[in-house]
């Protein structure tokens, strides 16, 4: 289900199809899930919608980094960090990716451990390999 506020896209989160057949729709989220239906079909690489991210400072950093990380491609928590010049907030960061309300618009899915392991998603470590797996095939 995709939400929006006055201000963009605020919340994207998963749904019955019961559920989401009562989700109200506008020209904004209809773009939304346009947009994440062109990204899952492997035709969209970049996110071009307005968004409205509630969050406390440090998230909202950590949020904007998170968008800067390429189509296919990954950083470590570890990096995230020392991008934001606090070298000792890889669990921090963390936390910040788990409280992301709006997933692969922001894409916290590109974020991984240090040594490369795929570590914690809202969606499932499955689904973290397969988003990213298919991005790596579509580049």
């Amino acid at each position: 289900m995709v939400s929006e506020d006055d201000k963009g896209i605020c919340g994207i989160s998963l749904c019955t199809l019961d559920e989401c057949s009562h989700n109200s729709h506008s020209a904004l989220t209809d773009e939304a899930y346009r947009q994440l239906a062109e990204y899952l079909d492997g035709k969209r690489k970049v996110f071009d919608i307005k968004l409205s991210l509630n969050g406390t400072e440090f998230q909202k950093l950590v949020w904007k980094h998170l968008c800067k990380i390429p189509y296919g491609k990954t950083k470590s928590y570890s990096e995230i960090a020392m991008l934001i010049s606090n070298k000792l907030a890889s669990r921090a960061v963390g936390m910040a990716c788990n409280k992301n309300p709006v997933m692969i618009l922001v894409p916290c899915h590109r974020v991984i451990g240090k040594n490369g392991s795929l570590t914690g998603y809202a969606l499932g470590i499955d689904m973290k390999k397969n988003l990213l797996d298919m991005e790596r095939n579509n580049r």
